[in-house]
């Protein structure tokens, strides 16, 4: 599939009204289990560990440094070979596929009741990053071998659509269930018990894993993937094949395309390990962020999904790209403008909304243009190393951001910090509009050439 027009088969947007017209197909519903077994630890292990440390007592810097246990998600590209070609230990009767969820999702449990076991005391808190770090490696390999299933199962494009909205669908609703509702929990029966409900609740995963069914395998093109990986040319097949099959296809694009992917969130990223201590700095309780992420919050995002999805499908790939450029600042700059205001309900109401909007397209424009550059046969190491490649930057650079804003509480004031922090990350946006206008005239030129 080129990256600036969509396939015949998708010219109408796949909503989530018609993924759930179609949950009688078995092959939909598990893709949406699979979806919210793929988000519901994301956040976890990440921005809402930064509320639930924050109300215990933690300093802004260790929160950003604890928030590096999600670079593990930005480093799957160098273990997704294996997913690739090896069986997981145990289940090999459950086939490639299916095996290696099913041992991930038992694993990703295993760490979110470990969290919910030790706690944030200060004695334990390496405990908890560990189990953290557990659940998040595992929520990765999971990751990796979700997206597989999903390219891998489609029948043809249509088909393929439709699960990537079901895939969509579930993976918003366990962020809105580890964004939005667990507060509301965690305000009923306290932190711990609700880190223990969510790591039960990963029983979702582990049914859609055993209702679903193993996919075919694909030989890539030029490959040597029925070579044994104890074989030479079949460890190299292994690893370097994906990187080169990329290389092939997109020429002296591939640089490029990196570099773009790479930047496209990273303003999202840096401002993320932030933001909960931000609410909590600000004085708004756990009911009231709650409350507003799960309703108006809800709707935005369902919003700014359609709105990308439209967009991808009428303007192309690309094109949506330089679109969800323009948005994904404004979110950074509603935060700012909050900081700026206090905690009036009235302006974090309509900063949920900018941001769950400008969040929601950019994602889905990101997303959709990456779906479109991947290879059958290399599906697993070429989405994870596009998604590695996305996220390894941002996740690096906002281990720093909770000393970013302590730097400049001095200077500003707490709040005026803040707002300085999120204006600075909005201005990230700026050079990453200019990538995306430069990719689109030298794709542009290369196709007509």
């Amino acid at each position: 599939m080129t990256a600036d027009a969509a396939t015949p088969e998708q010219k109408k947007p796949i909503g989530w009204r018609q993924v759930l017209r179609s949950l009688r197909q078995r092959k939909v519903l598990v893709m949406l289990l699979l979806g919210f077994s793929s988000g519901l630890p994301f956040l976890l292990t990440g921005n809402t560990l930064g509320f639930w440390l924050r109300e215990g007592g933690a300093d802004l810097a260790t929160i950003g440094f604890l928030s590096w246990v999600g670079i593990v998600y930005s480093l799957k590209m160098f273990w997704a070979p294996l997913i690739d070609r090896l069986d997981a230990p145990f289940l090999r009767r459950m086939g490639r596929r299916r095996g290696w969820m099913l041992l991930s999702q038992v694993l990703i449990g295993g760490g979110l009741i470990g969290m919910a076991a030790v706690g944030p005391d200060g004695a334990n808190l390496w405990k908890l990053g560990a189990f953290a770090l557990l659940a998040a490696f595992a929520s990765a390999t999971q990751d990796i071998v979700v997206d597989a299933w999903r390219i891998e199962s489609a029948n043809d494009g249509a088909e393929q659509g439709l699960l990537s909205a079901a895939y969509q669908t579930g993976y918003r609703a366990a962020m809105l269930a580890t964004d939005s509702l667990i507060l509301l929990l965690a305000a009923g029966i306290g932190w711990q018990a609700s880190y223990g409900v969510a790591g039960a609740v990963m029983a979702v995963g582990i049914a859609a894993t055993l209702l679903g069914s193993e996919p075919a395998r694909y030989a890539p093109a030029g490959g040597v993937a029925t070579a044994p990986l104890w074989r030479i040319d079949g460890l190299v097949d292994a690893i370097i094949g994906p990187f080169l099959a990329f290389l092939r296809t997109y020429g002296t694009l591939s640089i490029l395309i990196l570099l773009v992917v790479a930047t496209f969130r990273l303003g999202d990223f840096m401002i993320g390990p932030m933001i909960n201590p931000f609410y909590v700095d600000l004085g708004l309780t756990k009911e009231v962020v709650g409350t507003v992420r799960a309703s108006v919050g809800l709707w935005a995002s369902i919003a700014g999904i359609a709105l990308g999805g439209l967009a991808s499908v009428k303007l192309g790939f690309r094109r949506t790209l330089i679109l969800g450029a323009v948005l994904g600042p404004f979110s950074n700059l509603a935060f700012s403008v909050m900081a700026l205001s206090g905690p009036d309900i009235g302006v974090f109401t309509a900063a949920i909304i900018v941001d769950n909007i400008s969040t929601g397209f950019a994602g889905v424009a990101l997303t959709a243009y990456m779906s479109s550059l991947t290879s059958l046969g290399y599906t697993a190491t070429q989405y994870a190393l596009l998604s590695s490649f996305y996220a390894f930057l941002g996740k690096v650079l906002k281990g720093f951001s909770g000393q970013m804003v302590q730097a400049l509480e001095p200077v500003a004031g707490q709040m005026g910090a803040y707002a300085l922090f999120f204006a600075g990350t909005a201005a990230i946006g700026i050079p990453v509009l200019a990538l995306c206008l430069f990719l689109d005239r030298a794709a542009r030129q290369q196709r007509a050439a």
